[in-house]
């Protein structure tokens, strides 16, 4: 600096000066990529949040079904027993009788014994679909849980983009795209259903 209102700046004046206005581009630049990838994050986060809550519903509605079905099988192989019940009387009554009574329970019991046959099927087509619901029930399970970790992955990230902002760290940054990066193939993995 020299008198006569002529005034010299040095490297470190004109840096002081620089960051007195305001004029942060290289931290600024920092901390906009962070927000952004926050943000970013966050939504990606609520989709995969949604996306789990939704897979879980499916997972009890298939169960609730199952267990429905599951009881509709019992009452037909309760009503199968009771037929079975009906041809054995019908049979003992054939062995005990002579004439048109034996004519009558052999007929009786032929009737049980096909009307049987019909139930049973029910029942097992009943059964058939207890297994499809339970398996379906157990797929919409699996795909909870890998949209659930997607989730935690994300949100690790979420806090890692956070810490690496209040630190100024960008070593911590790399560990917030790593993370992030697993979510979305965790996400990835669950819409393929994998």
């Amino acid at each position: 600096m020299s008198g006569h209102g002529f005034h010299v700046h040095g490297p470190h004046d004109h840096a002081v000066e620089h960051h007195a206005h305001g004029s942060h581009d290289n931290d600024d630049g920092f901390a906009s990529r962070i927000a952004v990838m926050t943000a970013v994050l966050s939504t990606v986060g609520a989709l995969f949040s949604y996306q789990g809550g939704a897979t879980q519903n499916d997972a009890m509605l298939h169960k609730n079904a199952a267990a429905i079905k599951k009881t509709e099988a019992s009452n037909q192989w309760n009503y199968y027993q009771a037929k079975s019940n009906k041809q054995n009387l019908a049979e003992l009554a054939v062995a005990l009788n002579e004439g048109e009574k034996k004519e009558k329970y052999q007929q009786e019991a032929e009737r049980y014994k096909g009307e049987k046959g019909e139930i049973k099927k029910e029942a097992e087509k009943f059964e058939a679909e207890v297994k499809e619901l339970e398996k379906k029930s157990d797929e919409s399970m699996h795909l909870h849980h890998r949209w659930a970790q997607a989730m935690t992955a994300i949100q690790i990230s979420i806090a890692m983009a956070a810490i690496s902002l209040l630190t100024r760290k960008r070593w911590l940054t790399y560990a917030t795209y790593l993370a992030a990066g697993g979510g979305l193939v965790l996400g990835g993995m669950a819409i393929a259903h994998l």
